[in-house]
């Protein structure tokens, strides 16, 4: 069953189940289960142990992840016991005056922290909340703002982890310089370009559409009952300054603790520190020395007492469980469709192999491979060390390679965007405290409309050889697209 197309069966039975059922665990889990059985010739106890073994390497592997994301619900439960989360509320009601003006703010912050999208979801997500909450913006149209300014905003951020993640990509011995190709792909990064385009028509337009329209026009909001009854309660008398300070440090230090394990301080040039750092490693470090932040700036001021402190520790560990065993739950999946398992990367590298003689149209193929790779296995970054390689071995150097690198890292991000299983898409859900599947079929339809745009773009992009002429169609689609999507949506408002 190895490196054959039944290695795409796991996910899509993952996916499909937990977008019938609306039950995202038992979805996981199931998949998980068939990936070991098919992996396994149908033998139920090694099925089983094989789960479990691979869940154990997956989040042993992934333990900064888990560590971080414990961490950063601490440092949130500890913000919002303080009562500075509340004191901003208070005066973004004031700074902020209408729904348009938050959706722009949530925007605004997701482009600015750029440095890593696991840190953008959850921070993001815990800071305007409260003042989204204020003006009746549905959780669902907060998830997709947040989801969609994380990885297409980190894709084309030369000082980010998946700037490092790219870079890695490229084979041993390669003679091409990652950081230099990564560089030369921004420009033609279509689907996170046109993606940041299509949030601020959506936000200045305010026009929705298909399932996020019915969302906003039935009254619900598509919370996480959940995480709603484990919300925090402030005690405290903190500021808008007791926010603000305890998330400048953590991006600083994020940033610092990248330049650190990337050898800076051994004498590494920056942006070789940038693309050799461990950001998994670097976000646990920053969040950690957070936490010490906060107590030194709390503490002595009697923002809040010693005991509510430590409380925060488990209102904060409490407050990350649903998206820790989700997590574990798709990591366990994409490692049983990994290189050792089922090996779908080398079904898809077969794939693509056979048919690289049609070089005008490999832009275009990298780019829906890649999407559907992504997609299926919830990881971009998966994806980039499968799909890249081969990119490099079919064009050698040159415009071809840039447009199809171009390609496979929009692909990818646009799969992961959609993925039910991508870890960016649950950490989404998680920071703006959604239900899951109300986030995903949500998403869903927005996220396609761009992807519609980027395939147009490529097609154009690899007859021509101009990744100009691909920019530009794809920019006339979407403009057309949006003509359409303001029809569409004044119909169905006036139905309603």
């Amino acid at each position: 069953m190895s490196a054959t197309v039944w290695a795409i069966l796991p996910p899509i039975i993952a996916i499909v189940l937990a977008l019938l059922t609306k039950e995202v665990y038992s979805s996981l889990l199931i998949g998980v289960f068939s990936g070991a059985l098919l992996f396994c010739n149908f033998n139920p106890l090694t099925a089983v142990e094989t789960t479990f073994d691979i869940m154990g390497e997956k989040i042993g592997g992934n333990v900064d992840i888990l560590l971080f994301l414990v961490f950063l619900g601490i440092i949130v439960a500890l913000v919002t016991k303080s009562g500075a989360s509340a004191a901003y509320g208070n005066w973004a009601s004031n700074a902020i005056s209408s729904k348009k003006g938050a959706l722009l703010a949530t925007s605004c912050l997701g482009v600015l922290i750029f440095v890593d999208d696991y840190f953008n979801c959850l921070t993001v997500g815990t800071v305007m909340r409260p003042v989204t909450d204020r003006y009746k913006v549905t959780r669902a149209k907060l998830a997709y703002i947040i989801d969609a300014t994380a990885a297409p905003v980190c894709i084309i951020a030369p000082i980010s982890s998946w700037a490092a993640a790219v870079g890695s990509s490229l084979p041993e011995g390669s003679e091409i310089d990652g950081f230099s190709l990564f560089l030369r792909t921004i420009p033609f990064n279509f689907y996170a370009l046109f993606t940041l385009l299509f949030v601020l028509f959506i936000i200045l337009s305010d026009r929705d559409f298909s399932k996020m329209q019915a969302l906003e026009l039935s009254g619900e909001t598509g919370i996480d009952a959940n995480a709603a009854s484990d919300e925090i309660v402030s005690s405290g008398k903190g500021k808008v300054t007791d926010l603000i300070l305890p998330i400048a440090f953590l991006i600083a230090s994020c940033i610092t603790a990248m330049l650190y394990t990337g050898g800076l301080f051994s004498g590494e040039t920056i942006i070789n520190a940038f693309a050799n750092c461990s950001s998994a490693r670097s976000l646990v470090l920053g969040s950690f020395f957070t936490i010490i932040f906060i107590f030194l700036l709390y503490i002595p001021r009697k923002i809040i007492g010693f005991t509510e402190f430590c409380e925060c520790f488990v209102q904060g560990f409490k407050s990350m469980t649903s998206a820790i065993m989700i997590l574990c739950l798709a990591w366990t999946l994409s490692g049983v469709c990994g290189e050792n398992y089922l090996n779908i990367g080398g079904f898809v590298s077969a794939l693509v192999n056979q048919h690289a003689f049609i070089t005008t149209l490999v832009p275009f193929l990298f780019f829906l491979i890649a999407l559907g790779l992504a997609f299926s296995t919830g990881t971009s970054w998966g994806t980039f060390g499968i799909l890249i390689p081969i990119a490099i071995a079919i064009f050698g150097y040159g415009n071809m390679l840039v447009l199809s690198v171009a390609a496979i890292l929009s692909g990818a991000v646009c799969g992961d965007h959609i993925s039910p299983i991508s870890d960016t898409t649950i950490l989404s859900s998680a920071g703006a405290q959604c239900n899951h599947i109300v986030h995903v079929s949500t998403q869903i339809p927005y996220a396609m409309c761009v992807c519609v745009c980027c395939g147009i773009g490529f097609l154009l992009a690899g007859f021509t050889g101009s990744g100009v002429v691909g920019l530009i169609a794809g920019l006339i689609s979407l403009a057309i697209e949006f003509i359409i999507i303001t029809k569409i949506s004044k119909k169905a408002a006036a139905e309603a």
